[in-house]
């Protein structure tokens, strides 16, 4: 009896904090009504995005009050139940107005929802006919769950807890000592980096609204787009061009970001990621233009934009394409798959298995093949760097790095199993499930508004666990249902 009432007074804290978040969901909810300054809304689309923001901003804010647990300390386990269940109202609320809005099933509304809050941009709506409302909307809870739902929107005003959240959400890294501190400069740097986006794309050659939607979802490395043919639909190199850059920055650790803005060029240079990615983009797009784009494409600066937008896309697992796939090779298919199973930096907004995961396996690897060959009096440097400091090597890191790499790459296998079951070919199965667990968003024509309903919720839940990064969501969810059963038989727990 006294382990429940204690899992009770743990869990006012718990649902306090969901109750916060729940209304600054909300406050989002609202951000689409601002299309009624350039096209009127009826009121049916009004009331999709104000009734259930006001709802969860009203509902939210009276929890956290009635609850009044600003001062629980949480532990990382309760941080990971506190991520889970706002996930769970954030995907739930953002699917309401795209059902109404668009006529869409339960399976599809959640999916799209899914899709946008983890930042991955497969979508089952056609964008050409979908209404603008929805369009932003989209592009907003890519924007907010690219920021990290979190320890953006919780962290950079609730003190104790912040800590705990952060880390549930896979994001260690801070910029500075105090984590409110941190994540209020991660939400500066990310909102300046939104606005020079937008003028940028306006300036080359998209409207305010487009430039607004493709500035959210490029910095979140997200996707979406308001056209159906993506970036491809302007045929723009200068277009191409912001939008690489902004992929670019997106999939910056936020702490190499923080370095790039202060002029720290030297530590940048030395980081490893970003040596990585220096390394990796010349030579997959090297390939590509090689032997993919150059017998398809008959002019050679279109055989190079394209090689070069769709290798930053996938590796930074943003989603935009300039083309379909449809004509492609086999070997291009599969360059595409290796970089969306890379991914993007850590603590970052892009997904997969991560650039700095794969920079210490290169560097372990490389070590263990060099140990032989040296005395065993000398010590080898294992280090490696990480803004402006050195983080040594260990074996438990390895060791750890390799059992997220193996049941990353058993749940893509697993994932494009169920969908090479329902009937699609193996090199598709393969690309549209490493799409969705990486958070990538490109498509190879599986991922539509007709695909089996179990294709959907499979990649629904590769979106999950590649955004949550699985262990938060097997950590929470055991957590979560242990203390549930403790509380409803505590006879039973004693």
């Amino acid at each position: 009896m006294r382990e429940a009432q204690y899992l009770l007074s743990r869990y006012r804290g718990v649902l306090a904090y969901v109750g916060l978040i729940s209304a600054l969901v909300g406050l989002t909810m609202l951000f689409p009504l601002l299309t009624m300054l350039v096209q009127p809304m009826d009121s049916l689309a009004a009331s999709a995005f104000f009734v259930p923001g006001l709802m969860l901003i009203a509902g939210g804010l009276s929890v956290w009050k009635w609850l009044d647990s600003s001062k629980a300390t949480l532990t990382l386990q309760e941080g990971g139940v506190i991520v889970i269940l706002s996930w769970f109202v954030a995907i739930l609320s953002g699917m309401v107005p795209i059902m109404v809005l668009e006529k869409l099933n339960l399976t599809q509304a959640i999916f799209e929802s899914v899709s946008a809050w983890t930042t991955t941009g497969l979508s089952v709506i056609d964008a050409a006919k979908a209404n603008p409302a929805i369009l932003l909307w989209r592009s907003t809870m890519q924007l907010a769950g690219g920021a990290g739902l979190a320890i953006i929107m919780l962290a950079a005003i609730a003190g104790p807890g912040g800590t705990s959240l952060s880390t549930a959400e896979g994001r260690t890294d801070q910029l500075v000592p105090n984590v409110r501190a941190s994540a209020a400069m991660v939400i500066r740097i990310y909102s300046g980096c939104v606005i020079a986006g937008i003028l940028a794309l306006h300036i080359a050659g998209m409207n305010w609204f487009d430039a607004v939607n493709h500035s959210f979802c490029a910095l979140s490395t997200g996707g979406f787009s308001t056209k159906a043919e993506s970036i491809g639909y302007w045929d723009s190199p200068v277009i191409e061009s912001v939008t690489i850059v902004l992929m670019l920055v997106g999939n910056l650790n936020f702490v190499s970001a923080w370095c790039l803005l202060k002029g720290r060029f030297k530590a940048l240079s030395r980081n490893g990621e970003i040596r990585l990615v220096a390394a990796l983009i010349p030579i997959f797009a090297g390939l590509l233009l090689w032997l993919t784009c150059a017998p398809i494409y008959a002019s050679a600066s279109k055989a190079v934009r394209v090689a070069t937008f769709e290798t930053v896309s996938a590796l930074t697992t943003t989603g935009y394409s300039t083309v379909t796939y449809g004509n492609w090779n086999s070997f291009g298919i599969l360059l595409l798959i290796v970089l969306m199973l890379i991914g993007g930096g850590a603590c970052s907004t892009a997904g997969a298995i991560k650039q700095h995961r794969i920079y210490i396996l290169i560097r372990s690897l490389i070590l263990e093949i060099k140990r032989p060959f040296h005395p065993r009096t000398i010590v080898i440097d294992s280090s490696f760097q990480q803004g402006e400091d050195r983080i040594p090597i260990s074996d438990l890191q390895v060791r750890s790095i390799g059992n997220f790499v193996f049941l990353y790459l058993a749940t893509w296998i697993s994932g494009s199993a169920v969908l090479a079951a329902h009937g699609f070919g193996i090199r598709e199965s393969l690309f549209e499930f490493a799409s969705a667990l990486g958070t990538v968003g490109l498509s190879i024509g599986v991922t539509n508004a007709d695909a089996p309903v179990i294709v959907l919720w499979s990649e629904s839940a590769g979106m999950l666990l590649g955004r949550l990064e699985f262990f938060v969501i097997f950590t929470g969810a055991a957590k979560l249902a242990r203390d549930i059963f403790r509380i409803a038989k505590p006879e039973t727990a004693c």
